[in-house]
């Protein structure tokens, strides 16, 4: 199969079909749940600085500054940048080098495809079991009981825990939606190299 031409005959880049919601179809149902969860994590940046704002006038105006505002709004930031990472996955929008990938003719584009969201997943694999190991010890004391690591400041919280356990599940997550690109990308370059074109 020969790459698809404009009307004056020159190749053209064939692009990912998307869905309604802006993902590729090649990122299942998967891509679609990360697209409408991304919206939460917007809305916290926006909580973020709603508390950063307050924390300065409480701080500068009535000189009664929180304990709370600047490990909550990082906290948010946080998780919002962890989410970021899987966001920009599910849409197949992270940064990459495409110098010698456009070079290429669109089967063996398609075939590339499919060995760079397996190598993704592999590495993403590789990175929830490095969150895990910290999630363990951020989690259980080393007599087993469970103790929740905690920042040290005036308010404490266990906020150092919980983003650890958040970036544990993106990166499970990230690793099983790498695993559906590379099934569905492998699936298309076995239909378009039977020759059908659907």
């Amino acid at each position: 199969m020969t790459d698809p031409q404009d009307q004056t005959g020159h190749h053209v880049q064939e692009l990912p079909v998307e869905t309604p919601l802006g993902v590729p179809q090649e990122a299942g149902t998967v891509g679609r749940l990360v697209e409408r969860l991304g919206f939460l994590f917007a809305a916290g940046i926006v909580i973020a600085a709603l508390m950063l704002l307050m924390e300065v006038f409480l701080r500068y105006v009535l000189n009664r500054p929180t304990i709370w505002a600047h490990e909550a709004s990082t906290f948010l930031c946080a998780l919002a940048f962890l989410f970021g990472g899987l966001y920009c996955a599910s849409r197949d929008s992270h940064i990459r080098v495409v110098l010698l990938y456009d070079l290429m003719p669109a089967p063996a584009r398609r075939w590339l495809d499919v060995f760079i969201s397996t190598a993704s997943m592999v590495a993403s694999g590789f990175f929830a079991w490095a969150a895990w190991l910290m999630v363990a010890k951020s989690v259980w004391a080393p007599s087993g009981e469970v103790r929740l690591e905690r920042s040290g400041s005036a308010w404490n919280p266990a906020i150092p825990a919980w983003t650890k356990i958040f970036l544990f599940v993106v990166m499970i997550v990230m690793t099983v939606q790498f695993a559906v690109f590379a099934w569905n990308q492998l699936r298309r370059s076995g239909t378009h190299r039977t020759g059908d074109k659907s």
